[in-house]
């Protein structure tokens, strides 16, 4: 594993698993049983890592390693299960919330995929889960769509023959781990450039290092920025998981009246939704009040699409709760991001990442897990935005109709919001721990009137006369009021 993975594999818990998901609804009829596991089957070759278990090496002298595992058997992983007929989104809220809320079995390949029948309609759905040390959300939309066609009458291979290769022994893990701490050095000394690249690399550090510095005055204000502390705190074993929607053409109905990106608008939607919660628990206690949430980034080149590790970072956005006015607050997290996107081309982020592997295993081991069970008040959620295919999909013929991510809480951080893209469709799809939000209905909620909100906004901008449409700056008086 690299450094990451190993991280967000150590990360996990007993009242923390670190698993992603999500669940996808299709027209009916539903495929039998044995249909799904024989396409599975046939996809398998594709992806060997999910025939694969986690070995760690002995006293951690290296990070865990995949192993073929012996005794795999898909019939464990692909389970079946129904709701009463007819159910509705309700009904498969609350199965898809147990299901996920559960820990996967960490002695075998590290996922799960469960058919669901007896929803309205005829319709049925996928509930996937997939450990966050597999695959990050980029590459994990790649590898689940390969049970997924773009054409409705796709034919698909004849399940093969699979032999796994020998488990290594203990004594093999352990040499194999001290090789690589020996060797790891000096394939970095032989990589190291010529001259002319090294002049290059110096003049490269020295912005890098004047644009870190220009974003030390914002670190230094998000310091003294109150937090919403109150949604910061221990997390336990049950999850409460809700979701709602909007459409794209909202969103960028919104950037092309008021400006900014389409995910600058989601987040100022979210906004509303977070201001709503602590307005109604009483705890908006000043126009200053922020709610920082963590935002994961891809820094995924393009010629390491598909490869089986994660190639994330993250950004920290002040979500301005305590501001009532909602132009002024997608003014504010425009301005933010862009300040993000300023550093993070300057800074060779790929590389930050990869000094991790640097790091002893049982280093790793212990700083990860002690972080998690301290947890922290600096970040107070998770939102993360995974574009999905702008094309109808089909398994087994059957095109699905709508899908909803589920990301994983953990450190202190007791609410999470995944984002997923589908035609014309986005939906929110909201993971909190089950007793620190009761009121979790007030999320899904308050995302959808912050949509209403903008989308208010933005037609009252297109239709004042006398004022010039904003087309990407500031937003005109007219659209602020």
């Amino acid at each position: 594993m690299s450094a990451l993975d190993s991280g967000f594999y150590f990360a996990e818990s007993e009242n923390t698993p670190m698993h992603v998901g999500s669940v996808a609804v299709f027209d009916g009829p539903a495929p039998t049983y044995g249909d799904v596991v024989r396409l599975l089957l046939s996809k398998l070759p594709l992806v060997p890592r999910y025939r694969q278990r986690v070995r760690e090496v002995p006293l951690q002298l290296g990070r865990p390693m995949w192993v073929d595992d012996p005794h795999f058997q898909i019939l464990y992983h692909v389970r079946h299960t129904a709701v009463p007929s007819p159910g509705g989104d309700e009904q498969l809220r609350n199965l898809a919330g147990r299901v996920l809320g559960q820990r996967l079995d960490m002695a075998k390949p590290l996922w799960e995929l469960w058919l669901v029948e007896g929803l309205a309609d005829g319709r049925w759905a996928l509930i996937s889960k997939v450990h966050h040390c597999m695959v990050d959300g980029v590459a994990g939309t790649d590898l689940m769509q390969l049970m997924f066609d773009l054409d409705p009458d796709a034919t698909h291979a004849e399940p093969r023959e699979w032999t796994p290769r020998r488990d290594p022994s203990s004594a093999a893990l352990m040499a194999g781990a001290i090789t690589e701490a020996a060797t790891a050095p000096l394939r970095t000394l032989t990589g190291l450039p010529g001259v002319g690249a090294a002049v290059r690399n110096v003049k490269g550090l020295t912005e890098t290092s004047r644009t870190l510095a220009r974003t030390v005055p914002s670190l230094a204000k998000q310091a003294i920025t109150p937090t919403a502390r109150s949604l910061n705190g221990h997390i336990g074993p049950h999850r409460r998981w809700a979701w709602t929607q909007g459409s794209l053409a909202e969103f960028k109905e919104v950037r092309t009246a008021l400006g900014g990106t389409v995910n600058d608008v989601i987040l100022t939607a979210i906004t509303k939704a977070f201001r709503d919660l602590l307005q109604g628990r009483g705890e908006l206690s000043s126009d200053k009040l922020v709610v920082r949430t963590m935002v994961p980034v891809s820094v995924r080149s393009a010629s390491r699409r598909g490869s089986l590790d994660n190639q994330v970072s993250a950004v920290f956005v002040d979500l301005p709760v305590g501001d009532p006015d909602p132009a002024s607050r997608l003014r504010s997290i425009r301005g933010q991001m862009d300040e993000y996107k300023r550093a993070m081309q300057a800074v060779d982020v790929p590389s930050i990442i990869a000094m991790g592997d640097y790091v002893a295993p049982s280093m790793l081991s212990l700083g990860v897990r002690a972080g998690m069970q301290a947890g922290q008040m600096w970040c107070q959620a998770v939102t993360t935005n995974v574009p999905g295919p702008r094309v109808p999909l089909y398994v087994l013929g059957k095109r699905m109709r709508s899908a909803h991510a589920y990301v994983p809480i953990a450190g202190g951080i007791r609410c999470s919001i995944g984002i997923f893209s589908y035609l014309d469709t986005m939906t929110f799809g909201i993971n909190a721990d089950f007793d620190a939000f009761p009121d979790v209905d007030v999320l899904s909620g308050g995302i959808r009137r912050g949509i209403e909100e903008l989308l208010e906004l933005a037609r009252a901008a297109e239709g004042t006369p006398g004022e010039d449409r904003p087309t990407g700056g500031t937003p005109t008086r007219a659209a602020a009021r």
